[in-house]
């Protein structure tokens, strides 16, 4: 195999559900893992959530990037290329670099017994040996699926962070808060930081906590903000005496002030490693990016990329668009995997979107466009939605109807937004 396309092809054939298998544990990572011989040398940053996994990493990352560190940044899913998932100082793993960490992880796989690594668990060792490859100064690592058994638990987090705990991957995390909260909890580490985001988290979390012995800094306790009312700069603190006045984040929506306390919080608990200035903090949030989280591109009309897919995250998109003027109609390019909690996706945004435009996303895991219709019509919302068989033609269909005052959103989930970008890569 000499290209990252023979690659990707190899590691979706390797598990018996292929590319999109899900199957928990360590048993498998770690086994080949130590055929490879790998160490932790650097400080790892890692952290989970139900949302806000991606913001703070991306916040993380800007940082310590701009405090002169190397960092390795590790994310999932991609939204148009596979490298997009490590990074390294602040760029896309190249495809050779790629292919060469796949070769070795294969390798080790081998030796290990022909193991029949998961897409992720494979992506996830490989991720690693680019960064010890590349020799970073600090990894951050983020858990693909719940924490406990999630592939990248195979690491031992020197700070563990955790966004906040909704329902979401009920079928492999549990039905309540308490359950997923629990399976989350499992990336914390003896008498080192865990910084937890969610202002209500579940009991099993903080006995959790007790439990293991980590170090828990809650928000709103331990640590948080605040913003008055017109005031350009928000306010982050801790118990430990820290108090700062900040520029926003460049991350769009109010949510976001939460994920950066968080990986300030993280960056306090991890100074006597990792040194950062006021200046890089403040450089920091001002230069984050990130891709299709409350991402508004300007029309007329004017387009925004969400990759909401949960009802959290739907409750929070929505609130953002609440917040911003639209003279005209809201479109939605709604596309969902049929595993998630649609109907309550739909009720989450149903008092913002004027016009629903249901489509189907590929894979044996989404939900067709007649079964969003249904959903749609079932809940009162739209009671004939035209139906497309995918994101793209969708989108084309909201741009030749919206008027110049109206706005699309694309929504539901990381394939919805990437055919949108891919359409409009097309048309530029």
């Amino acid at each position: 195999m000499t290209t990252l396309r023979h690659w990707l092809a190899h590691l979706e054939a390797l598990h018996p559900q292929g590319a999109a298998g899900i199957e928990l544990g360590l048993v498998r990572v770690r086994a080949v893992q130590a055929q490879l011989g790998q160490r932790q040398t650097v400080p790892l940053i890692t952290v989970a959530g139900t949302n806000g996994k991606g913001s703070t990493c991306a916040l993380l990352e800007s940082i310590l990037s701009q405090a002169g560190y190397r960092v390795g940044l590790y994310t999932s899913p991609h939204l148009l290329r596979y490298n997009e998932r490590i990074r390294i100082g602040g760029a896309n793993i190249l495809d050779a670099d790629l292919c060469a960490a796949f070769a070795q992880v294969e390798v080790a796989r081998q030796r290990a017994g022909a193991i029949a690594l998961t897409y992720f668990e494979f992506g996830t060792l490989a991720a690693w040996e680019c960064f010890a490859a590349a020799r970073v100064d600090v990894v951050i690592l983020e858990v693909g699926l719940g924490g406990r058994l999630d592939a990248v638990n195979c690491y031992d987090a020197d700070c563990a962070v955790i966004t906040t705990i909704d329902l979401d991957h009920c079928d492999y995390l549990g039905a309540t808060r308490e359950a997923i909260g629990y399976e989350k909890a499992g990336i914390m580490r003896a008498r080192r930081p865990v910084i937890c985001a969610d202002a209500l988290p579940p009991a099993s979390l903080l006995h959790q906590a007790t439990a293991s012995g980590a170090k828990l800094r809650l928000a709103g306790l331990d640590f948080g903000f605040s913003q008055a009312p017109e005031d350009p700069l928000w306010q982050y603190w801790s118990a430990a005496g820290t108090e700062l006045d900040l520029p926003p984040p460049a991350l769009a929506g109010a949510h976001q002030l939460a994920n950066a306390a968080a990986a300030l919080c993280a960056l306090e608990n991890m100074r006597d490693r990792l040194r950062v200035s006021l200046e890089d903090i403040e450089t920091g949030l001002a230069q984050a990016r990130l891709v299709g989280r409350l991402d508004l591109r300007l029309g007329p009309p004017a387009l925004l990329l969400d990759v909401a897919h949960n009802p959290q995250a739907a409750r929070v998109l929505a609130a953002s668009l609440g917040a911003l003027p639209c003279a005209g109609e809201t479109w939605a390019v709604f596309g969902m995997l049929r595993d998630k909690d649609i109907a309550a996706v739909i009720a989450a945004m149903n008092g913002v979107v004027t016009r629903w435009l249901p489509c189907t996303l590929p894979g044996p895991r989404a939900a067709s466009a007649v079964e969003l219709a249904g959903a749609l019509v079932a809940h009162g919302v739209d009671r004939a939605p035209q139906t497309f068989s995918s994101a793209a033609r969708a989108f084309s269909a909201a741009r030749n109807k919206a008027n110049e005052g109206d706005r699309i959103v694309a929504f539901g989930s990381f394939l919805t937004v990437a055919d949108v970008l891919r359409q409009l890569a097309r048309k530029a």
